[in-house]
């Protein structure tokens, strides 16, 4: 009971630790001052679900009036039409739209809405057209480390870390300890109750690296984004589509005889049928599956961080009306509900996404019983074994 009432404890002033920090932040607002209106809320949560190009913790006004941004830059790694272009992204001074103009490489690029532009040849700052779209500049390959890329290095960094520490005990056939005590019932919560029972006895083990990886990984992330560092990994369409893609691919390539069998030519049904239900099952193997994953992480993680900023900006928005103590303390107690309500959807997302991997896996890989017979329309025809069985 002790540590069950010390993890609560813990869970609590995190909660409140991640919504104070982020009120501060909104309280600040970008780069532009303090967000009161409903516009300039609606701006700063577009700003932080999306990803960026630096590390930006908050801003805040100093006593000289000049605008102080804390956190780092990050390096913005381009390929131009003068080749590769690398530098850091406090070059652009945390403008947004496109005012400041960096040359590189011999290579002129704006930062317009978060996206990076090379400007046209001879061109010596952007126009824009009466849609707010550049004229004279064209977009480039981006391959920098984002916000984004710099969470999942070092989320990658911390697994490797752990789980590397959790095999050399099990290697010496010790205990765990440590962290790796928090570990272990994970690691055979996800091989007995997702890996197993999906994939069979048979053949799990082959797969239970990449679900427990893929497990993790989305889980720690998820819970990172709540964090006041301003993470929002999982919520990013590129990721979720590039986990769901490596889903297909294992499933895909694992799929035996069978699998392919009932996939392209299904037993057991009329001959004409066949070739639609081939159709069918080929978009739902790779268009829906990969969809629905990518998409309900995607959506869930998104909606998460947008209605608990939406919460806590309540005490900016709503302070006129209903006083500062009334405002603070509405949204204090609705946000720290939907925190730890995020906290179990951190849990439930990586806990679906790797069933539903588990599940397709499962799917590909299992073996099908061909012995009955089947009459001249293609119908099986039970044994008498069978019918018995259905009788008792």
């Amino acid at each position: 009971m002790k540590e069950v009432s010390k993890m609560i404890r813990t869970l609590v002033l995190l909660c409140i630790f991640c919504i104070s920090f982020q009120g501060f932040a909104l309280s600040e607002g970008g780069d532009e001052g303090a967000v009161d209106t409903k516009e300039e809320v609606d701006a700063y949560i577009q700003h932080h679900i999306k990803d960026a190009h630096d590390f930006h913790l908050f801003s805040y006004t100093g006593d000289n009036g000049e605008r102080k941004h804390v956190g780092f830059p990050l390096p913005v790694i381009l390929w131009s039409s003068n080749g590769l272009v690398t530098f850091m992204s406090s070059e652009f001074h945390h403008d947004d739209a496109g005012k400041v103009v960096v040359e590189k490489g011999g290579s002129k690029f704006v930062k317009l809405h978060s996206k990076i532009y090379e400007l046209n040849a001879g061109a010596t700052e952007v126009q824009f057209d009466e849609h707010h779209h550049a004229e004279n500049a064209a977009k480039v390959l981006d391959f920098s480390i984002t916000k984004s890329v710099f969470g999942i290095l070092l989320i990658g960094l911390f697994m490797l870390w752990a789980f590397s520490s959790l095999a050399k005990q099990y290697a010496k056939k010790k205990v765990p300890t440590g962290f790796g005590r928090v570990l272990e019932p994970l690691v055979i919560y996800v091989r007995d109750e997702i890996a197993k029972p999906n994939i069979g006895e048979k053949k799990y083990r082959k797969f239970t690296g990449y679900l427990l990886t893929v497990f993790f990984f989305i889980w720690i992330l998820n819970l990172l984004g709540l964090t006041p560092f301003g993470f929002n990994v999982t919520g990013q369409l590129a990721v979720t589509a590039a986990l769901a893609i490596f889903t297909l691919v294992i499933y895909t390539f694992s799929g035996n005889k069978d699998y392919w069998m009932h996939m392209l030519w299904m037993p057991g049904v009329p001959f004409l049928i066949r070739p639609i239900l081939a159709i069918i099952e080929l978009a739902g193997a790779f268009v829906i599956k990969p969809f629905s994953l990518l998409v309900r992480l995607f959506a869930n993680i998104s909606a998460g961080h947008i209605v608990v900023m939406s919460l806590i900006a309540i005490m900016f928005t709503l302070k006129k009306s209903l006083g500062v103590v009334g405002a603070t303390g509405l949204s204090l107690v609705l946000s720290f509900f939907i925190t730890l309500i995020e906290v179990l959807v951190a849990f439930l997302q990586a806990y679906i996404f790797t069933m539903l991997s588990a599940l397709f896996i499962g799917m590909a890989v299992a073996e099908h019983d061909h012995d009955h017979e089947h009459d001249a329309k293609g119908h099986e025809v039970p044994d008498a074994e069978d019918v018995r069985g259905d009788f008792i």
